[in-house]
């Protein structure tokens, strides 16, 4: 059975962590020894290291940090503070104290430096850690889970195994009215009009070929696209084959809506997050690795994240699990003890449905609280950069 931690907002989590954000990469060290040390010595795995590293202010991390702060999975929140940052510290600590959530705010330069910073930080944990252990666990339904779809280190099994793998665990979890998220605009580029046959509305569907060229636009700009020197040494010729195993992904279900990083989708179905940004080329690459992606679903609300790999990937996640599907045979092979998922085996003869269902099996497995591989290897990475979005329009977002 499905449990989790009941939110003021009514949303439940599957994880009760306490999240250290730094708010300048000045505060970055501090915050990371923090956590590190309090786990070293008084024990304690699920303190996770998140922050936004820029000084300059900008909207879109304001809006990100707020999300990941009172993110289901979060139970309480430090943050640390040099003190002479651009970030509105006393927004974020406002917004997440009126969910309920225990929240504190270290300054660096008040409290006397690193060391008398650490310390205050460690002893704001300390206060709150007990009451986050015993904190009891409540039914939870499929259809109030959120789940994250991405794929990196991709290479030509990725296509035909992993991706339209999870593509058939969508479509389940989509059946039990739970919200599903795929994304990656970049890696979507010629498979804009299949997707927009798809849609709710044919209003929605013109707002996905927008989108996908955006990131062709984008990309063209730049002089660059998503597509890595690892994608054709793995047997990848272009973005168009690219972009047709990363759609597989998605399944076959109606896409329900287009969200931006930070939209919270309204309604169980299928999303699409555009994760390109609105405007002028202006931050560079929009997702300079994967656990960028990453982070812009959790900040849709993504209890957990299906990675899909061929070549390979070892990280993780702060704050939501991630499972890793690996779809190279041999891949898992040398890499077992980081994948959930042996994809792989498809190639061998085993069949669709059956990983497909493995996948949604995991998913509710890790959402009752089995740790998935990344987890039990302590990876929380996570990354947050500049960028610029302007607000969805109405419709983005189909209703039937």
């Amino acid at each position: 059975m499905i449990s989790g931690y009941p939110r003021s907002d009514g949303r439940k989590g599957i994880r009760n962590v306490v999240a250290v954000a730094y708010l300048v990469e000045c505060a970055h060290h501090v915050a990371r020894e923090i956590a590190l040390g309090f786990r070293a010595r008084e024990g304690g795995s699920d303190i996770h290291v998140i922050g936004f590293p820029g000084c300059y202010p900008n909207d879109y991390a304001q809006r990100m940090m707020e999300a990941l702060c009172t993110h289901p999975n979060v139970g309480a929140v430090l943050l640390v503070s040099l003190g002479c940052e651009s970030f509105d510290r006393h927004r974020l600590a406002q917004t997440v104290a009126a969910t309920g959530r225990p929240v504190e705010t270290v300054v660096i330069q008040g409290a006397g430096g690193t060391r008398k910073t650490i310390g205050a930080g460690q002893e704001f944990i300390r206060q709150v850690l007990p009451t986050l252990e015993s904190a009891g666990r409540v039914p939870m339904r499929i259809d109030e889970l959120v789940i994250g779809t991405v794929c990196g280190g991709s290479d030509g099994t990725s296509g035909i195994t992993g991706n339209p793998a999870a593509g058939l665990a969508f479509d389940r979890l989509v059946a039990g009215g739970a919200t599903c998220i795929f994304e990656e605009t970049g890696e979507l580029i010629g498979c804009e009009h299949i997707m927009a046959s798809r849609a709710a509305t044919p209003e929605l569907g013109a707002e996905l070929i927008g989108a996908v060229e955006k990131a062709a636009r984008y990309y063209a700009t730049m002089g660059y696209g998503s597509f890595a020197a690892g994608n054709a040494e793995g047997g990848l010729s272009t973005i168009e084959e690219k972009s047709l195993g990363a759609y597989a992904k998605s399944g076959a279900s109606a896409i329900s809506g287009l969200l931006k990083p930070g939209d919270r989708p309204p309604h169980g179905g299928l999303y699409l997050l555009d994760v390109v940004p609105d405007g002028e080329v202006r931050f560079g690459f929009p997702n300079i690795n994967d656990n960028a992606e990453i982070a812009e679903l959790m900040a849709c609300g993504a209890h957990m994240t299906y990675f899909v790999t061929g070549r390979g990937s070892v990280v993780g996640s702060a704050i939501a699990p991630v499972i890793k599907i690996c779809a190279n045979p041999e891949t898992y092979a040398r890499m077992a003890d980081d994948m959930d998922v042996n994809a792989g085996r498809i190639l061998g003869g085993a069949p669709l449905a059956e990983v497909g269902d493995e996948i949604y099996d995991l998913t509710l497995a890790t959402a009752a609280g089995q740790r998935t591989k990344s987890e039990e290897l302590g990876h929380q990475e996570f990354i947050l950069t500049y960028k610029t979005f302007e607000p969805i329009g109405p419709a983005c977002l189909a209703v039937g």
